[in-house]
């Protein structure tokens, strides 16, 4: 009797009988020796029927026909793929093999693929089916995932939470899509002066994540600069200028006056009261002002938290302004040629059994140019003793996989990948080093001043030990000007000591000390609009449930229920530039809005707005995650899903606001017609 591997695609089936030392002969569709036979699938070979495959009336979309709800689902093979499922489900049903090793993705999706290949194939339960999880497809790890592998009806749940959010997924864009192009369609159609009748895709993830894009450059359009003006003193430090701002603090003269901007108190509305109190205080000479608080303290920076997926695509659209597809792309492959772990995870930490062999990684990573050294260090200095200990390993924080780390292995297929490749290696491998050295150290001094009865502030902040920042720092992304720029090295150490010496004579001043303030000027500024959106900062966005949190410290600890998965995010960002909702700049991965993107915005908001909701739609992902960690039951979440269609359909059909949305399209084309800039 044989064994059957099945992976997802063919190059891990290849990574499998290597690491089984499978002596194989290859076939059409699969290798095969004495022992056990290897096959793959090509990505998905069976999905979900359209509706007239229920019924072929409902070809025609038709609102009498939704919301359409089968109660018996409906699959199909895959027409471009029917060869290799026919081989797969031939040597699945083969009367001599009694036990199937799942090897395809560990992850939800990876999960359906077989489950769904399993049920087409009508494999019997009688053979023993058993479930691979791995974390990254070294021989070590690939042959530990055989031998440990657990029955698959431990991943019922697991199953259960794939089929829910394909079904989701189907009923939402299949009846809100045909809903709203039914109702809106011809609107569009007319409006926008097309031959046909607009399709109105509607999706789960993708209309809110247009929602958010439209949301933000609206409020960048509508933004109104405010000018505001700050007063600030040219300290004489002992022949060094130091820098220091007005602030209207409690006891002061305009301290909760409306003459004040913003809530901090250190600036004005207008530039005539800031020249008033320069007036003032000028009037009497000399300017000698008195210091009446100073603060050193020294502050630590810990090494920032691992890279998963989400923060990696953000990290890799910053410093080499490529999409997050193209990265999850890049990244697959180093997972496949076993130079990282596996891609597809939202976790930023390792687990402690990881911890415990981490030593095998800084092994491998000390014949890596680049920072090998580095590594030899740690392993030199047994730096990695304690990592357990730390904040970087924490089991309750995982999910299905940990952070995304170098294996120590491949590295001769480094090669192979492209000069985009090594350099996403790199900054994984740099980030991965990082966490085995010491905290950056910063000395800070910081002082307040009073000058006739006015307050000033002063801090300067200056790097002290540089502990992991050696190794974080790295060029990617800073400016090549193509020229020697030895002279600006040169000026960057000559300004680094300056600063350290008027740190210095910071230090020195005590309470009461006097400080004489040889000018005062007015600096003008202006309140900024939001940033737009870019590829990275999207996906940022779409992690943490509509919430753009730039501050990586908070979003290592706030880990809340995202919209999409990691494994999708990318996708669902593709397809809405495919669809000509949204557009993306290659050069700079800004994203804005398409004119047919403001418009599926408005008749979204004005017809079903729930649906634009981020956090709505992230409770959805939570259910998911619920349904397969067993904490809701299938049926239940079943349920609530269709009665939300059902409630959404039947309140559509009964809107009657074409008109409204006209005047909703006058707004928005507004800002796009031929020849015209943008309005800013």
């Amino acid at each position: 009797m044989k064994s059957v591997y099945i992976a997802e695609k063919p190059s891990v089936a290849q990574e499998f009988a290597k690491a089984l030392h499978i002596q194989a002969s290859r076939r059409d569709g699969y290798l095969e020796s004495e022992e056990a036979i290897v096959t793959w699938c090509v990505g998905h070979l069976v999905t979900m029927s359209y509706p007239d495959a229920y019924d072929p009336a409902l070809k025609k979309w038709s609102l009498d026909t939704l919301p359409f709800l089968p109660k018996e689902w409906k699959y199909e093979v895959i027409p471009s793929v029917k060869k290799q499922f026919d081989i797969v489900k031939g040597l699945l049903n083969r009367e001599d093999v009694d036990r199937i090793y799942i090897c395809t993705d560990s992850g939800r999706e990876g999960e359906y693929i077989y489950r769904l290949v399993d049920q087409m194939a009508q494999v019997p339960d009688s053979k023993e089916k058993r479930r691979v999880w791995i974390d990254s497809q070294t021989e070590e790890e690939i042959l530990r995932g055989i031998k440990e592998a657990k029955p698959m009806s431990e991943y019922d749940n697991v199953s259960a939470s794939a089929y829910l959010r394909a079904k989701e997924d189907y009923l939402m864009g299949i009846n809100f899509s045909r809903l709203l192009t039914l109702k809106y369609g011809y609107t569009l159609k007319d409006y926008l002066k097309r031959d046909k009748n607009v399709v109105i895709a509607v999706g789960r993830v993708m209309t809110c994540v247009l929602g958010m894009i439209v949301r933000r450059e609206r409020e960048i359009r509508g933004f109104v600069k405010t000018p505001f003006y700050r007063v600030v003193a040219q300290a004489d430090l002992e022949g060094d200028a130091l820098e220091a701002e007005w602030r209207a603090v409690e006891g002061t003269t305009y301290y909760g006056t409306p003459l004040l901007y913003g809530d901090k108190g250190n600036g004005f509305c207008k530039k005539e009261t800031a020249q008033e109190l320069i007036d003032r205080l000028m009037a009497q000479t000399p300017m000698i002002s008195t210091v009446e608080k100073i603060e050193k303290k020294k502050e630590k920076k810990n090494p920032p938290m691992l890279y998963n997926l989400a923060e990696l695509q953000n990290e890799c659209s910053r410093l080499f302004k490529i999409s997050p597809d193209e990265t999850l792309k890049v990244v697959q492959e180093l997972y496949e040629k076993k130079l990282v772990t596996y891609p597809r995870t939202d976790a930023r930490v390792l687990s402690t059994a990881v911890a415990k062999e981490i030593s095998k990684n800084l092994a491998g990573l000390s014949h890596y140019a680049p920072l090998g050294a580095y590594a030899q260090y740690v392993l030199d200095k047994k730096g990695y003793t304690r990592l357990a200990q730390s904040r970087y390993v924490n089991d309750k924080q995982i999910t299905d996989h940990y952070a995304i780390i170098p294996t120590g292995q491949g590295l001769s297929a480094l090669s192979t990948v492209g000069s985009i490749g090594a350099q996403v290696y790199e900054i994984i491998a740099r980030r991965f080093l990082s966490i085995f050295y010491p905290a950056a150290e910063y000395q800070k001094v910081s002082i307040e001043t009073v000058l006739r009865g006015e307050h000033f502030f002063a801090s300067l902040k200056m790097l002290d030990k540089e502990g992991y920042l050696k190794i974080a720092n790295h060029s990617y992304g800073r400016k090549k000007t193509g020229k020697d720029n030895s002279d600006e090295q040169t000026e960057g150490i000559e300004n680094a000591a300056d600063e350290k010496q008027l740190l210095q004579r910071l230090m020195a001043l005590k309470k009461g000390s006097s400080l004489p303030i040889a000018q005062l000027e007015i600096k003008e500024g202006e309140t900024s609009p939001p940033k737009p959106y870019n590829s990275g900062s999207i996906i940022l966005a779409m992690e943490n449930a509509g919430k753009l949190i730039e501050d990586e410290e908070l979003r290592a600890q706030i880990k809340g229920s995202g919209i999409g998965t990691s494994a999708t995010r990318a996708e669902i960002i593709k397809k809405l530039v495919t669809n000509g909702y949204i557009s993306l700049n290659k050069k700079t991965q800004v994203i804005a809005p398409t004119l047919l993107g403001e418009m599926i915005y408005d008749v979204v908001a004005s017809s079903m707005k729930s649906m634009l909701n981020p956090e709505l739609t992230a409770s959805w992902e939570k259910g998911l995650g619920m349904v397969a960690e067993g904490e809701v039951e299938p049926q239940v979440y079943m349920e609530k899903l269709e009665k939300f269609v059902s409630d959404k359909t039947a309140g559509v059909k009964q809107l009657n606001n074409r008109y409204l949305l006209k005047g909703y399209f006058d707004e928005a084309a507004k800002y796009y017609k031929p020849g015209r800039k943008k309005k800013k």
